[in-house]
């Protein structure tokens, strides 16, 4: 293959690790040792995750949360354009600013749907196991590219910028990778049996409709609860999706992923434990009340999940 997994994460990891010499350099962070160490050991585990056991790898991790526990990780100073300069750019560009960030899905799409079986000299374009992922990375990589030419930013400064949007996101940058792990760790810990078990016990599993009303809210709480709906899908599918819908009642299993993790997403809108999408926004908008985000996500996100189950009913069995 031309392009790996592995090389969007060399990509990643080199970011990261020039955000983490930023970091050590700026005096004007009182925790600039400690935060530059964070964003290095998360460097680490892109750069070097192949080749460290897993042992050392989960201390790695742990120093990582101890870090941001005690409050390690801290904003610095940030050399930033003037709001003049950034309210002339933004005249003269208009609504051309949303570009590079609609490209991303745009060119993952085109990456995964179209461009999956490209192949030059015999060898595929893509990585055909994570063929989806590496379009997000090289989707990411020319969104930047474009975002550069189309602000005229020159050497470091898209990095130093990303940098200071890191820093107010903070740990909870990392939480989405953590919950991922989490919920694979459960899966193998056989949580899903239990699930399994208690849900044949609590309601009629020849019923179908409660069978995927009790798949669709299950993931929807089970997500408020982890902060992810990655870390619950490989839970709540091994409990209730697999065995029930698909194995018990012949459902596909394509809809099964698909409307799942839309439902676990619904869970996402409604927890405080999803600090990157709901604590943090409201951190950085200087909401005074950091659950407002949740509170205006909340009917949405209940009205979504009532569609999610009819329409899990009505297109799984087909």
């Amino acid at each position: 293959m031309w392009i790996s997994l592995d090389l969007i994460y060399y990509v990643a990891g080199i970011f990261l690790a020039v955000i983490a010499v930023m970091s050590v350099r700026d005096r004007g962070n009182p925790r600039r040792l400690l935060t530059g160490a964070f964003w290095g050991l998360y460097a680490i585990t892109f750069l070097f995750g192949n080749l460290i056991p897993s042992l050392y790898m989960g201390i790695l991790v742990i120093v990582m949360v101890l870090i941001a526990g005690f409050g390690g990780v801290r904003l610095g100073r940030y050399e930033q354009t003037t709001a003049e300069e950034r309210q002339e750019s933004a005249k003269r560009l208009g609504n051309k600013l949303f570009l590079p960030a609609l490209l991303i899905p745009l060119v993952t799409i085109i990456g995964a749907v179209w461009l999956k079986d490209l192949q030059f000299g015999g060898a595929f374009l893509f990585d055909q196991k994570h063929v989806t992922l590496v379009a997000l990375g090289v989707a990411s990589i020319i969104a930047l590219i474009v975002g550069m030419m189309m602000t005229r930013s020159k050497g470091l400064q898209p990095i130093a910028e990303s940098r200071r949007l890191v820093d107010a996101i903070g740990w909870a940058s990392v939480l989405p990778q953590l919950l991922a792990t989490l919920g694979a760790l459960f899966g193998a810990a056989g949580v899903g049996a239990v699930i399994s078990d208690l849900v044949s016990g609590a309601i009629p599993v020849d019923n179908r409709f409660l069978v995927v009303v009790a798949y669709c809210v299950g993931m929807a709480l089970f997500t408020v609860i982890m902060g992810n709906a990655f870390a619950a899908f490989p839970v709540i599918t091994a409990g209730i999706g697999l065995p029930l819908i698909i194995s018990m009642h012949g459902g596909n299993p394509a809809v099964v992923a698909a409307i799942g993790m839309f439902s676990g997403y619904c869970g996402t809108l409604m927890t405080p434990m999803a600090a990157n999408f709901n604590i943090v926004p409201a951190a950085l908008l200087d909401l005074p009340d950091k659950n407002a985000v949740i509170k205006a996500q909340f009917p949405t996100a209940v009205l979504l999940l009532l569609i999610n189950v009819f329409l899990m009913y009505f297109l799984v069995f087909l």
